[in-house]
């Protein structure tokens, strides 16, 4: 008798402290389908069925394809989506939860169902007092995250962590007038107390962010330098982690490490946050055979703008079994989150795998997020470079609202499928009216240009109907009535000749002559439009250079309309002469002045190697050159041109060695008056590239002061940016050049070949100029104005010390001039 009321006692007890029978519960829904199945190695209950934990408050009705459903995204759950329930009012999901915390997925599919198409669907959902999200398409969806993660996207899954109270879960789905909503498949799962800490620290400050009581969605999940990892492989939350290449901003910038060793979290609590494979791999910065260790290496996402996000990042040492080994920052949106960042010290030892979290907003108008890590280039630590793990990237509810609808204007400009028929009718309606006047008006428009102008009206004809040189429009608005951009464009136009010769069309007969159809003998070099060849015109009287784009080359129709814009706008000794065009059957074809010595990277360590050296004033004038085209690109516009790709193969050699700045094809406006920079995307060439511009995606012209810094450097020591077959502390020239300058020993890696026939001070100054043009920090550097100048009093100062020292060699008297240290070491050698 004891014994049995001791156990009632104990059940009592049970019944009292233990949570009910629902608490723990996990839901996996198959909505639509009339009986169990299976998907992900895991039992899905029908919707179909009574289920005392959950309800339907609309039946709606059921759709379910016969036919085998392929997802590429998320193998193992193509069986789920053969079925899927349709609404065409509003109904919802009531499930009968614990309070707690929750991760809700929920599963989308394109599908078509009698007259209905799921691409013609829109409609709303939200989870008791939460919208997720608003006028909802599955076509747009796709198409949006298509193009924005270059992947190949057939199925939507959104995933929330949503705080239940006692009134349990409803998720109420409410279709937009005249369409339906529909759902796949829904995912409850407990989620842990810890996945979220309550305090995250913000970005660019020292402060706290409290994000108690707010919903989270889930962006990104990416295991970073690793592969897709399925859902199987996360025990707690069944989470897909997706692999991160397609959201590097440049692959070859980070490599891969792998280590599968006895990896262990710093404290068991953090086993829920990640599964271990996501700690055993990782990119990191250190080949810098492939990029210099100052430039960062990034991910990019696009997000929903006018949010709060919380980005967590995971990880684990795989390498270092010290401190100091590896010592990095961490930028989030070009704002530093954490500097002087060591792992193994965070984690208190190698293959310790644990996460940090930040907080940062975005404003209105931004929906792109930026994270990158990049080596502290104070530390000369063996390992200054960066590492990561794994990414998270959450999104955070605001007043109640994760939903955002998407710009759909930017995918090509489609009308929202799910608009109603009267609208749509309107609309086509006034499209066809404003068609039909837009005819008349452009048939009035030609009938009286060909009346008025014959001549006008041919030029017109002569224009293909595809791409369109810019030097035509150019031409005709030098012609016309309009006001030039600016004063030096009007005198360029008010000059016949040169509009004449800017303005030459070729055609492709007379190109096919002058390169002997582009025989590969012709062949004088390559670049990012294609080869570049010899050429004869005017029946052999005149040699040009025929640039001939290649749609197999990573640019094209866009550089070229740039590059044309830029040299039919400006005029200059030091910028090299646009001839004409050539484009007919398909071809875009550009012509050059000629420049016979080529560019001057095959002077400083072309192969086969130049006849004659480049002495070392030569190489001075060369930059003199180079910077004066330069400042007039900079300073000959109201806002000035920014050339964006200043290295030494584009600065070619007349055959005096005038140097002629090249290649106009990345080229862009610069800021006005009111800015400071231009935002913009990088382009450029890598050991050139300027570390600030890399990592803010911020374009200013003292971007190319520090890529002309590069090739002073480069000029100086005549050897690559970049060579690989140095030892690793000489691989990259900018770094290396300026130790030894800091040093001020930079007379011990100038070009041998140079020995002897330079002034030191001329050399003490010129390396000084390169050394201010790479300064970390753009306002820093000086403008092309001020390194044009400090690079004319190099030459002076070699001047005057070759005019002494030869006479010193006749008369033997020491001059006290600028050139006097120089030549009393000349006359110690004698």
């Amino acid at each position: 008798m004891k014994s049995l009321l001791l156990l009632l006692f104990v059940w009592f007890l049970f019944l009292i402290f233990i949570p009910r029978q629902t608490q723990g519960i996990k839901f996996l829904v198959s909505c639509g389908f009339n009986s169990t199945s299976y998907a992900d190695s895991r039992k899905w209950a029908s919707d179909s069925i009574p289920n005392d934990n959950f309800t339907l408050s609309d039946p709606g009705i059921p759709a379910f394809n016969s036919t085998s459903v392929e997802d590429t995204d998320y193998t193992g759950f193509g069986s789920l989506y053969r079925s899927a329930r349709l609404f065409n009012t509003s109904a919802s999901y009531n499930f009968t939860l614990d309070p707690g915390n929750y991760c809700v997925r929920l599963h989308f599919y394109p599908f078509q169902f009698g007259i209905f198409n799921s691409n013609d669907s829109a409609f709303d959902v939200s989870t008791n007092d939460l919208k997720l999200v608003t006028k909802f398409n599955i076509s747009e969806e796709i198409s949006w995250r298509a193009e924005k993660t270059n992947s190949n996207v057939t199925s939507i899954v959104k995933e929330y962590y949503i705080n239940v109270d006692l009134k349990g879960l409803q998720i109420k789905f409410v279709p937009n007038p005249s369409s339906f909503a529909f759902i796949n498949a829904i995912e409850i799962l407990p989620s842990p107390n810890n996945l979220f800490n309550s305090n995250i620290t913000k970005v660019g400050s020292n402060g706290l962010a409290t994000i108690t009581d707010r919903a989270i969605e889930t962006m990104y999940r990416l295991n970073i330098g690793g592969p897709k990892l399925k859902s199987t492989t996360d025990q707690f939350l069944y989470r897909n982690w997706d692999s991160d290449e397609n959201f590097m901003f440049s692959i070859n910038a980070a490599t891969e490490v792998h280590n599968t060793s006895a990896i262990s979290y710093v404290t068991q609590n953090y086993s829920s946050i990640a599964p271990l494979l996501v700690y055993e791999t990782a990119r990191v910065m250190g080949n810098t055979e492939v990029v210099e260790k100052r430039f960062n290496v990034s991910w990019r996402f696009f997000v929903d703008p006018n949010f709060d996000y919380l980005i967590r990042l995971h990880f684990c040492e795989l390498t270092y079994n010290k401190p100091n080994q590896r010592i990095f920052k961490i930028f989030i949106n070009n704002k530093t989150a954490a500097e002087n960042y060591d792992v193994y010290v965070r984690a208190g030892g190698i293959n310790k795998a644990y996460f940090e979290d930040y907080f940062d907003i975005l404003p209105q108008q931004t929906d792109t997020l930026w994270l990158q890590l990049g080596p502290d280039s104070l530390l000369s630590g063996p390992g200054t470079d960066a590492l990561l793990n794994g990414l998270e990237i959450f999104k955070l509810s605001k007043n109640g609202n994760l939903a955002h609808v998407l710009d759909w204007t930017s995918l090509n400009g489609k009308l929202h499928s799910h608009d109603n028929s009267k609208t749509r009718l309107l609309i086509e309606q006034i499209c066809i009216g404003m068609a039909c006047l837009l005819m008349l008006m452009l048939l009035s428009g030609g009938y009286c240009l060909y009346v008025k102008g014959k001549k006008k009206s041919k030029m017109a004809e002569d224009a293909p109907p595809g791409w369109h040189p810019l030097v035509l429009h150019e031409a005709m608005k030098s012609t016309s009535n309009a006001r030039p951009h600016n004063q030096v464009v009007k005198n360029f136009f008010s000059t016949p000749s040169i509009n004449n010769r800017m303005g030459r069309k070729f055609t492709l007969s007379e190109i096919k002559g002058a390169t002997k159809n582009f025989d590969e003998s012709t062949v004088i070099g390559t670049g990012g439009f294609g080869k570049v060849y010899r050429g004869e015109i005017d029946g052999g009287s005149n040699i040009v250079a025929v640039k001939r784009a290649d749609p197999l080359c990573g640019q094209g129709l866009k550089e070229f309309e740039t590059e044309i814009e830029m040299l039919s706008k400006l005029r200059h000794r030091h910028l090299v002469s646009l001839i004409g065009y050539c484009e007919e059957q398909g071809e875009m074809i550009l012509v050059y002045e000629f420049m016979t010595n080529g560019t001057l990277r095959n002077h400083l360590y072309g192969s086969p190697p130049p006849a004659n050296v480049l002495s070392y004033k030569q190489r001075v004038e060369v930059c003199v050159g180079a910077a004066r085209g330069l400042h007039y690109l900079h300073t000959g516009s109201e806002v000035g041109i920014i050339h964006r790709d200043v290295k030494t193969t584009n600065i070619l050699l007349d055959e005096e060695f005038v140097a002629k700045m090249s290649d106009f094809g990345l080229s862009r406006a610069g800021p006005t008056l009111d800015q400071t920079h231009v935002s913009t995307a990088v382009k450029g060439s890598f050991g050139y590239l300027d570390p600030e511009y890399f990592r803010r995606q911020q374009l200013s012209q003292k971007s190319d002061v520090y890529s002309f810094g590069v090739v002073l450097f480069e000029v100086l020591c005549g050897r690559p940016v970049i060579d690989p077959s140095l030892p690793k502390d000489q691989i990259n020239l900018a770094e290396w050049a300026l130790r030894w300058q800091r040093q001020r020993s930079i007379e011990t890696i100038v070009d041998p070949r140079l020995e002897g026939d330079y002034s030191v001070e001329s050399l003490k100054k010129f390396a000084e100029i390169a050394e201010k043009c790479l300064m970390d920090d753009g306002k820093n550097r000086p403008s092309m104005g001020e390194v044009l100048w400090q690079l004319e009093y190099a030459l002076q100062l070699h001047d005057a010390y070759i005019r002494e020292r030869e006479s010193f060699r006749s008369t033997g008297e020491l001059p006290f001039g600028d050139g006097a240290l120089s030549l009393t070491r000349i006359r110690e050698d004698e």
